[in-house]
């Protein structure tokens, strides 16, 4: 502990004891700001969640694991975790879903994004040791599991986990990868590899959907009320009857025919405007 009042009078022997004291508490001043400010978080006894906490994971033939964080911007730093988030999706997005109405559950995923956002470095570090538990676990089983890295983000967590941690997933044999994104560029990186991506359509992306669908990519479209049989000419499948749908619809997508993942709107959604919940289809048929 340090003595103010000692430094004080050894930087300054000859003056008075009013002054001296000024000047121990000004060092004190400066001592406490230069002290670390505490983190805005608590490391979390676990980053990743059983997917039967979700009504839609609950119905996956795998196991499932998922890392859920706040998305966007809604953490400490400011710092977007969904940088290519559109106005609708944000308006429509389901981070408040299902237990994530529960204010227990929002500040635990704030917590976390804080966590990535101030310390990636160990966030990752923590990540890569659950995963690895995880397959450590399933081998014992004889049994697989699929993971999602991006529950309500949109981070490219495999690079991280291979630049951060040193740790390549692809070689953990008892897991399985997937995920939606928005970011065309992480489908066409990840296309051809164990890491199962599925395009996120939105009000501002469609072009890039259809360029996807051509090279035989999985693309998710919202629409309202119902799914119609095709959507631009590709094959509609039925996107809710589970969460890992996409680890075998992957298998039938082909250069020239892409398939898409079709969701209904929930929620906020069913009020959407902008474009993003597509509607036309409820005018036109089965067919779009």
């Amino acid at each position: 502990m340090i003595d103010f009042k000692t430094l004080g009078e050894a930087l300054n022997p000859n003056t008075g004891r009013a002054a001296v004291a000024d000047i121990a508490k000004e060092l004190q001043q400066i001592n406490q700001a230069a002290q670390p400010t505490p983190p805005a978080y608590k490391v979390p006894a676990k980053l990743l969640s059983k997917g039967t906490t979700n009504a839609k994971t609950a119905k996956n033939t795998l196991e499932t694991y998922i890392l859920y964080m706040a998305p966007a911007t809604q953490n400490s730093s400011g710092a977007d975790l969904c940088p290519f988030r559109s106005e609708g999706c944000t308006a429509a997005c389901l981070y408040t879903a299902g237990r994530g109405k529960f204010n227990s559950v929002k500040n635990s995923r704030i917590n976390k994004a804080d966590y990535f956002t101030q310390d990636r470095r160990t966030f990752t570090a923590q990540l890569a040791l659950e995963l690895k538990a995880i397959n450590k676990r399933m081998q014992k089983k004889g049994e697989r599991a699929a993971i999602r890295l991006n529950g309500t983000t949109d981070i490219d967590q495999i690079h991280n986990l291979k630049r951060l941690a040193g740790l390549d997933v692809f070689q953990l044999e008892s897991l399985v990868f997937y995920d939606y994104t928005k970011n065309p560029h992480k489908v066409k990186r990840y296309q051809g590899t164990p890491y199962v991506l599925t395009f996120s359509r939105a009000e501002d992306n469609e072009p890039q959907a259809l360029e996807l669908l051509q090279r035989g990519a999985l693309v998710s479209a919202v629409f309202l009320d119902s799914l119609p049989d095709t959507w631009r000419g590709y094959k509609v499948i039925d996107g809710d009857a589970s969460d890992d749908l996409m680890l075998t619809a992957y298998k039938d997508a082909k250069p020239g025919a892409g398939i898409v993942i079709g969701l209904k709107a929930k929620g906020d959604a069913k009020k959407d405007t902008s474009g993003f919940v597509i509607t036309e289809h409820l005018n036109t048929g089965a067919n779009v």
